[in-house]
């Protein structure tokens, strides 16, 4: 096992060999979720974790707190909202409180960028980043390289799109740099305006026609559009954005035969892809949520006793 890392913060700092070590446990995982569904293990018994979700989630905060749990920890669910954030108190001061009650684990969830970073200096307890901002999501990340590394395929050689509103996503940014990391070929695809200028400086290939890629790519990964993060209108609607970078029946068609489809959810139908291709034998969606739990379950235990 190589594995030096007591926080979770974004998937650029951590080290080819610790990005295997979590496929190496997330794979053990999966395996005693197979033979033992359902089972509470050990190997967290009397942790407690604290989920800290300043945004709205579904996927990320459910998969981590089903992962807690699986591991035998004890979960506590915070909501700002219903806190003493709401009466004027500071985040750091409820950073500084939580870690007082001696909890041994933080997974945060946060609008602004670097927030993650910011609490481990108020924490003596690893700090696993659920996403801040437009920033990155590590985990995220993770789960989808190791859906890719649990099918089978070489990072080496591996060309993968990843298509849609990549200017406003955490998740394309620690994919195209967690793929980057692992020797695989990235090409941002969408309208011009949606390429962050930032990964382009640091050499991805970029094409705005979708259609001049179909047939080159082993990896469809597609985007939905956040629309709750654009100030602006970066497309001129929905409709014409599916005509434009949708993946539909006939475009999956074009590609190689063995090239299948991702998303990180939330899946938005009829937008970035067409209803019947969610659940279709070439999509790996419901893959992707299932090897999360896994995932989740592997970094905890890595973070705690790693």
């Amino acid at each position: 096992m190589n594995w030096n890392r007591k926080h979770i913060l974004e998937i650029e700092e951590m080290t080819v060999e610790e990005i295997m070590t979590s496929f190496e446990k997330s794979h053990e995982y999966l395996q005693t979720m197979d033979q033992k569904p359902g089972d509470v293990l050990p190997d967290l018994k009397g942790y407690t974790a604290v989920n800290l979700f300043f945004e709205p989630s579904t996927r990320t905060r459910m998969s981590f707190e089903l992962a807690q749990k699986r591991l035998g920890m004890e979960v506590l669910n915070f909501s700002s909202g219903a806190s003493s954030l709401a009466k004027g108190e500071t985040f750091i001061d409820t950073i500084q409180t939580i870690d007082a009650m001696n909890i041994d684990a933080i997974v945060m969830r946060h609008v602004q960028p670097g927030t993650p970073e910011l609490a481990t200096r108020y924490t003596s307890v690893p700090v696993l980043n659920g996403g801040d901002g437009s920033r990155a999501h590590p985990t995220q990340a993770l789960l989808d390289l190791f859906t890719i590394w649990n099918r089978g395929i070489d990072f080496k050689g591996l060309k993968v799109a990843i298509i849609g509103d990549i200017l406003h996503s955490r998740v394309a940014r620690s994919e195209a740099l967690g793929l980057q990391k692992l020797g695989a070929e990235v090409v941002l695809v969408g309208p011009p305006a949606l390429i962050p200028g930032d990964l382009i400086k640091r050499g991805f290939q970029t094409e705005n026609d979708i259609d001049q890629i179909l047939e080159d790519v082993d990896i469809l990964y597609l985007l939905r559009i956040q629309k709750e993060r654009m100030a602006e209108a970066f497309i001129p609607n929905e409709e014409e954005y599916f005509r434009l970078y949708g993946i539909n029946e006939e475009r999956l068609e074009k590609t190689r035969g063995n090239c299948f489809i991702m998303h990180p959810g939330p899946v938005n139908r009829g937008v970035e892809i067409e209803d019947g291709l969610v659940n279709h034998p070439r999509s790996a969606i419901l893959e992707q949520v299932r090897n999360g739990v896994a995932m989740r379950m592997a970094l905890l235990y890595l973070c705690l006793k790693g």
